[in-house]
C-alpha cells in the first residue's frame, strides 16, 4: 500500500475526494498510480484499489518538500490524498492508442482530446473493458 499524494489540480483533487474504499484504479505506466501521458507508450499497466479514502495531504505543510503549498492551512486543508493498494500488473501496456481504438471506450475521459489529468473518473463499463484488455495480454501477479 502507498499514498497517492501530490495532486495539485483542483479538478483532480475533487475526483479524489469522491473515491471510496475498494474502488478500482487503473495504474499508469509511471511510478504514480493513475494515467500518465508522459510515458512511452502512454497507457495502463495494471490495477490497484483505493485502500483509504481522502485525507489531508500533509506534504502540503512540509516546507522544502516538493509538494509544499504555503497557501494551504492545516485547519482547512486544500489538498488531499488517498491510499492505494496493488492488485495486479498486466504483462504488457494497454496503450493510449489501443484505448482510443477500443469499442466501448469512446467516451472515456482519457481518450478525449486535451484530457490528461492524472486523476479521472472511469465508468464501471470502461473499467471492465480495460481490465479485459489488460488480462488478455496476461498478468505478472495478483494480490
Amino acid at each position: 500500500m502507498t499514498s497517492w499524494e501530490g495532486v495539485r489540480n483542483y479538478q483532480a483533487r475533487n475526483y479524489m475526494r469522491e473515491m471510496k474504499e475498494g474502488d478500482g484504479v487503473l495504474q499508469a505506466q509511471t511510478t504514480a498510480i493513475a494515467y500518465a501521458s508522459n510515458a512511452d507508450p502512454s497507457g495502463v499497466v495494471g490495477l490497484a484499489k483505493i485502500a483509504r479514502e481522502s485525507y489531508p495531504d500533509h506534504y502540503a505543510w512540509r516546507k522544502g518538500h516538493k509538494y509544499y503549498d504555503a497557501k494551504t492551512d492545516p485547519a482547512a486543508p486544500t489538498w488531499g490524498m488517498v491510499d492505494v493498494a496493488y492488485v495486479e500488473r498486466f504483462k504488457d501496456v494497454v496503450s493510449l492508442a489501443e484505448l482510443k481504438e477500443t469499442k466501448g471506450l469512446e467516451n472515456m475521459k482519457v481518450v478525449q482530446k486535451g484530457s490528461r489529468l492524472s486523476v479521472q473518473p472511469v465508468a464501471k463499463s470502461e473499467y471492465d473493458v480495460v481490465v479485459k484488455l489488460g488480462r488478455r495480454k496476461g498478468t505478472r501477479g495478483r494480490s
